[in-house]
């Protein structure tokens, strides 16, 4: 088949798995072309760790890097205490990742992203 792989990685997912397999499992997805859609987004520390982890895996013919870009989502439910007791006091996010030479990203708003997507 050919095209372009799209892997939704639910919030529920990630918040069960270490920072370390996170950036490891987009990594590796993304090294095989793969977009990455992740609901709940990574952390700034864990994106400064997956960009990190990125330059030290580019290489000129094989792989070229990642291209990202995050935005926050609105939280419409309860207020400030009500979201904190219930464990939710970060702002969640959606990200999407992909390889540098597939994903330009066109436009991003506050709650919007255009993608391109090219076939490899």
């Amino acid at each position: 088949m050919q095209g372009v792989q799209i892997d939704l990685i639910s919030a529920e997912r990630l918040s069960r798995m270490p920072s370390m397999e996170k950036i490891r499992l987009i990594l590796d997805k993304v090294r095989s072309g793969t977009i990455v859609i992740l609901e709940s987004g990574l952390s700034p520390e864990e994106q400064s760790s997956l960009i990190e982890m990125t330059m030290q895996e580019i290489l000129p013919d094989e792989f070229s890097g990642i291209e990202i870009e995050t935005y926050p989502s609105k939280q419409k439910s309860g207020g400030m205490l009500s979201r904190f007791v219930r464990g939710e006091g970060e702002l969640r996010r959606l990200t999407v990742i992909g390889p540098a030479n597939q994903l330009k990203m066109i436009r991003r708003d506050r709650d919007f992203i255009s993608a391109w997507i090219s076939a490899r």
